[in-house]
């Protein structure tokens, strides 16, 4: 790999990092712990240490992902626009955390994790387009979002 392409895939997994560092910063600041802890959960909610490692690893994956269509051809409008994507679902990834822990606002994190699901199918597909590997370096952090979508409808019905 070129010394282009190394700093092109630092910058791709760097800004993918940047969601979690914005959820990290919320999820990590004072009253996190207590309010989190009072409130009902369902059965199949994972212990808190689990989060951390799975998505630093997906943020890599879509890091990875972004890198590889960023390569095909930056000036090329198929990668423009599916990069405009992945940057529109890593903005709500990154709204996410503040909503619900900062605001405790368990439906309107309901909506905003929906709408991030569509944008990553609507990512997933124009990467596929573009780079097969990339549309499946997606499909973990599409599984994982749909479940933590059920977790966040199961944690607002039960607080309701």
């Amino acid at each position: 790999m070129s010394l282009r392409g190394i700093v092109r895939l630092i910058i791709a997994c760097g800004i993918s990092l940047s969601a979690g560092v914005v959820g990290s910063l919320v999820v990590t600041g004072g009253g996190f712990t207590s309010w989190y802890s009072a409130i009902e959960k369902p059965s199949f909610t994972p212990p808190s240490w689990v989060f951390g490692p799975v998505w630093t690893v997906l943020y890599v994956l879509m890091g990875v992902a972004a890198f590889l269509v960023w390569q095909k051809g930056p000036g090329s409008r198929a990668v423009r626009v599916a990069l405009a994507w992945f940057l529109v679902q890593l903005v709500l990834n990154a709204l996410w955390s503040p909503v619900f822990f900062g605001l405790h606002r368990m439906g309107l994190a309901l909506a905003v994790i929906v709408f991030l699901w569509i944008a990553i199918v609507a990512t997933r597909c124009r990467f596929s387009r573009i780079s097969g590997l990339a549309g499946l370096l997606l499909v973990p952090y599409l599984l994982w979002v749909s479940f933590a979508t059920v977790l966040n409808a199961s944690i607002w019905w039960l607080n309701r």
